[in-house]
């Protein structure tokens, strides 16, 4: 199996010196083998209810903070309200 470490790396936008390549390449294949060696899963994933997991009680907390310490750490308010990107056109 042959990786091209340069053109992932062009799409992540990360700079990978020449002399680096293969070694990337080496370790990106022996990542690809050891998932390929991985066994497939059929069934549902179930609980050893012998070791189960205690869960913590949910619990609300109403009113922890106040709205002018909420918008306190954002980067642009106007109004009273939280500025953020247009997205939609």
């Amino acid at each position: 199996m042959s990786i091209d470490i340069k053109h992932i790396a062009k799409l992540s936008r990360l700079r990978i010196e020449d002399e680096k390549l293969a070694k990337f390449e080496k370790d990106m294949e022996n990542i690809v083998a050891m998932v390929d060696r991985l066994p497939d899963i059929e069934d549902e994933l179930t609980l050893d209810p012998s070791d189960a997991m205690p869960l913590r009680e949910d619990k609300a907390v109403p009113n922890k903070f106040t709205r002018d310490e909420l918008i306190a750490n954002a980067p642009e308010v106007q109004a009273g309200c939280l500025v953020v990107p247009k997205t939609v056109e």
